[in-house]
């Protein structure tokens, strides 16, 4: 059992939150008009940041869940999320959009899907859900 207070559940949940909040933000957008909207791209770039923070904490509390779904690229999602907190003023805008529009996407489906699991009962690991 983790001492962590928050469960893969919630973490995914607020994956899926944070996913959201992009896809609303972005909606009907093209790569130039996201390039010249600082705030849209601050908006993205801070639920990237929530998206990072929740996959580590997946990853650091739930390590059985995350290594059962390895599929998940949880550490690379952290990296991202230090990429663009840490090199705020060197950020690629360009590999912001290529994100939202090509890996975003991706981890809402593999995201649902967990959630799903937990939902239907699937089995998701020991220490990933249950009562508190």
């Amino acid at each position: 059992m983790s001492d962590d207070p928050l469960r893969v559940p919630e973490y995914l949940g607020h994956i899926l939150v944070a996913i959201q909040r992009i896809n609303r933000y972005t909606a009907g957008m093209s790569e130039a008009a996201f390039l010249g909207a600082d705030l849209v791209q601050d908006a993205v770039i801070r639920n990237i940041e929530i998206i990072g923070e929740a996959s580590r904490n997946v990853a650091r509390h739930h390590p059985d869940f995350a290594a059962q779904h390895a599929d998940v690229p949880w550490e690379d999602i952290y990296l991202m999320r230090n990429r663009v907190s840490h090199g705020y003023f060197t950020v690629d805008l360009e590999i912001i959009w290529k994100t939202v529009r090509r890996d975003i996407p991706e981890l809402e489906a593999q995201a649902k899907r967990l959630l799903a699991g937990f939902a239907t009962g699937g089995s998701a690991g020991d220490d990933a859900g249950g009562p508190r």
